[in-house]
């Protein structure tokens, strides 16, 4: 498929197979959810391809001398499932219309809520590149647009730049301002969520042995609990597990300490676990689940063990993920997310942007509310 700049072309590929692993990971930047390894383990586990509506068809582009110079994980979409950006509401007015929403193209890191970069590019090179390719693409495959969802606020300047759509949303995470330690955060802190805080973690740990466990840690033993642990969650929330059981072993013998596990024991036994995956400069908490119900020991093991790992290991920041307003009075303060949107189809492209331009003063209103549950003393600057 060819591009429109100088001799550059875009490939489409139905596995990351096809893409040798240290050619896209010197775009990832050390990402993991963008990460050949992640990718990798999704597609080897069976969580997408087959019949999970998520069907790999990553791009690439390169110049005329087949030097990699572009990526971006994408996906043909036959649902709004595990995407967390929700566009169930344009599909059914495009689809009441007349219209035909799906397939469309999803350049994401599936079943992710997690910012980072989408549109891999050689440094110097601008995103426009690849999504002018991604537009192609998307008409030739007869998709009706293309998603790049929890992209970076760059990203997101330059597509809108590009004509793109552009949208945002809000999660919650906690910045390190250079605590020597958890007393030091609490310090950081209004006494009562303060005391509040110890009480929780006082109760969470009662009876049980915690650890913070790599992926090169983690056994057969500790992944088959692991995976119970993450079904009980679904089928309380949702009902539907998006990743099978083979991908988190995977995940961990090819992601290595990249993984790290929040694992509570109780006599030995494993009875809760929270799933993380450690970038540059964030830990990012991903999956979690429980066998007994005991209280606090979620804000312990997703929030509490976060950050002491995270001060302990001097990363930036940890992003705990979607929804979930609790988290404010934990710490994990409210930050926006961002995403852009193609829609090939102009009256569908119209309306969205008219929906976007009234969304996005209120999403701003709900960031302004929420920061004023801030836990922090007055004297420390958000």
């Amino acid at each position: 498929m060819n591009g429109t700049a100088d001799d550059l072309s875009l490939s489409l590929h139905q596995s990351i197979h096809e893409v040798p692993a240290p050619d896209w990971d010197a775009l990832a930047g050390g990402n993991p959810f963008v990460s050949h390894a992640f990718l990798s383990a999704l597609e080897d586990s069976a969580s997408v391809g087959g019949d999970s509506g998520w069907y790999p068809q990553h791009a690439v582009l390169r110049d005329g001398a087949g030097r990699l110079l572009g990526a971006a994980p994408t996906y043909v979409k036959a649902h709004s499932y595990g995407e967390y950006v929700f566009d169930h509401g344009w599909a059914n007015a495009f689809e009441r219309a007349g219209g035909r929403y799906y397939p469309k193209l999803q350049v994401a890191a599936p079943f992710s809520p997690v910012p980072g970069p989408r549109l891999l590019m050689a440094e110097g090179l601008p995103p426009s590149l690849l999504a002018r390719g991604l537009e192609i693409a998307a008409e030739r495959l007869g998709c009706s647009s293309v998603h790049a969802t929890f992209c970076t606020e760059a990203e997101w300047h330059a597509l809108g730049e590009a004509g793109w759509l552009r949208r945002m949303g809000v999660q919650y995470h906690w910045h390190n301002r250079g605590y020597e330690g958890f007393e030091d955060f609490l310090a950081a802190l209004s006494s009562r969520k303060r005391k509040a805080i110890r009480r929780e973690r006082r109760d969470a740990q009662a009876g049980l042995e915690i650890r913070a466990l790599r992926g090169s840690e983690m056994g057969r033993r500790e992944w088959a609990a692991f995976y119970n642990f993450y079904l009980s969650t679904v089928d309380r929330k949702w009902g539907g597990a998006y990743l099978t059981e083979r991908f988190f072993p995977l995940l961990g013998e090819r992601l290595g300490d990249a993984v790290v596990m929040m694992m509570a024991f109780r006599a030995g036994r494993p009875i809760a676990g929270a799933l993380n995956l450690r970038g540059p400069d964030a830990l990012y908490g991903r999956n979690w689940g429980a066998l007994e119900d005991v209280p606090f020991l979620h804000f312990e093991l997703c929030y509490y063990q976060a950050i002491d790992y995270a001060i302990g290991a001097g990363l930036a920041r940890v992003e705990a993920g979607a929804q979930g307003q609790h988290k404010i009075q934990r710490g994990y303060l409210p930050s926006r997310t961002f995403s852009a949107h193609w829609i090939g189809h102009p009256g569908l492209s119209d309306a969205v942007a008219r929906f976007l331009e009234a969304e996005r003063p209120a999403v701003e209103e709900e960031m302004a509310m929420l920061g004023e549950q801030s836990p922090y003393r007055s004297d420390i600057s958000p």
